[in-house]
């Protein structure tokens, strides 16, 4: 019998992407041994930011030239061309249908938006289509983490398991890369060069934070 296809799903606004990004990404398919890891740059993201978004088709670019090296990589317009909000359980599930049961999908994404959980569109449903991977950066604290995972095991009434794996490079940040494009200070070393040098060409985020 053929076992079974493990592919790791990350998603994000990525504005722009960045090595913490890609480390983690890496980092989950080494760990627990993905075929490959798809990058679904977020649509319509549900949850307000407190910056404007940039276009979906400048994060899409961006988001291909940081990946396109990596033959375990892939790039995903599912999110960017779906009308209406972006819910990570529609999405999930739209590869749900397309893998079935051939496949054991883990959703990639950092610790910090696991504890929000609770909030998410479809929270019962989504953990039964995937399982979870949290990056953590070192040092952090995963009691928080453990309290979110068995207050769903109770609203839920069902089993929920999080991976964690550590990410030295997630001490980088989309908000402070804007930040210093927009003060002028150097990016170099944060992200690949082929975004920082798109970045450059099409001007992105010389204003606004």
């Amino acid at each position: 019998m053929q076992a079974k296809k493990r592919i790791g799903i990350i998603g994000g606004t990525f504005d722009p992407i960045h090595y913490g990004h890609l480390v983690n990404a890496e980092g989950a398919r080494a760990e627990f041994g993905l075929d490959k890891v798809i990058f679904v740059p977020a649509g319509n993201p549900p949850h307000k930011k407190n910056y404007r978004i940039t276009d979906s088709e400048d994060r899409y670019l961006m988001t291909l030239l940081a990946t396109i090296t990596n033959p375990h990589f892939e790039l995903s317009r599912l999110e960017i061309d779906r009308t209406g909000l972006s819910y990570t359980v529609d999405t999930i599930r739209e590869f749900k249908a397309v893998y079935g049961a051939a496949a054991d999908l883990f959703f990639i994404t950092g610790a910090d938006a696991i504890l929000e959980i609770l909030t998410w569109k479809g929270v019962g449903e989504l953990i039964t289509l995937c399982q979870f991977v949290a990056a953590t950066r070192p040092g952090y604290s995963l009691t928080g983490l453990q309290n979110i995972v068995a207050a769903v095991r109770q609203q839920e009434r069902r089993d929920f398991t999080v991976h964690s794996i550590e990410v030295p490079a997630l001490m980088i940040s989309s908000t402070d890369i804007r930040s210093r494009v927009k003060n002028r200070k150097p990016i170099k070393y944060l992200l690949p060069e082929a975004v920082e040098n798109y970045i450059i060409k099409e001007k992105l985020y010389v204003s606004g934070t």
